[in-house]
C-alpha cells in the first residue's frame, strides 16, 4: 500500500473531490480519497437515511459540505461554487459534469466496493490519476 500511495500522492496531492454516490460509498471511499492526498470538499446522497449521514459526516474535514438529494441544477451550483478537481457520482451526472469541464469519474463501480481489499486501491488510485491528470481536461 505504501508503494502506490508513494505512486501516486505526488500527482494527486490537494486535489479536491465532490462525491455524490448512494449508500456506503462516501464514507468508504474518504479514506482513500485522503491516503491519495486529496481533499473531499462536499458528499451527498440522492436516497440517504439519517444514519447515512450521521455516519458519514466524521469522516469528513471541517468545512466539508453534505448534500441531501441535490437536484442536477444544484449539484452544478455547487460545483461552481466549491470549484473540486473532481466529481465521484452516479451515471446521470456524467455528461452534465462532462460538459462542465469538470473531471468526473462513475463511483457507481462494484471495482471500489470495500477499499480496504488490497488489490483495489491500485485499481481506484490509478483510476484517480487518470481521472484528474487526464490531458482531456487542460
Amino acid at each position: 500500500m505504501d508503494g502506490i500511495v508513494e505512486q501516486y500522492r505526488p500527482k494527486l496531492e490537494g486535489k479536491k473531490v465532490m462525491l455524490y454516490v448512494g449508500g456506503l460509498r462516501p464514507r468508504h471511499t474518504i479514506g482513500a480519497y485522503e491516503d491519495l492526498g486529496m481533499e473531499v470538499v462536499a458528499s451527498g446522497y440522492e436516497f440517504g437515511h439519517s444514519d447515512d449521514y450521521k455516519r458519514t459526516y466524521p469522516e469528513l474535514k471541517e468545512g466539508a459540505m453534505i448534500m441531501d438529494d441535490a437536484t442536477l441544477y444544484e449539484m452544478e451550483e455547487f460545483t461552481r461554487r466549491l470549484k473540486p478537481d473532481m466529481v465521484g457520482s452516479g451515471i446521470k451526472e456524467k455528461y452534465s459534469y462532462h460538459k462542465l469541464g469538470v473531471p468526473f469519474r462513475q463511483m457507481h463501480s462494484w471495482d471500489y466496493q470495500d477499499l480496504t481489499r488490497v488489490r483495489r486501491f491500485p485499481v481506484f488510485a490509478r483510476d484517480m490519476d487518470m481521472t484528474v491528470n487526464s490531458p482531456t481536461w487542460i
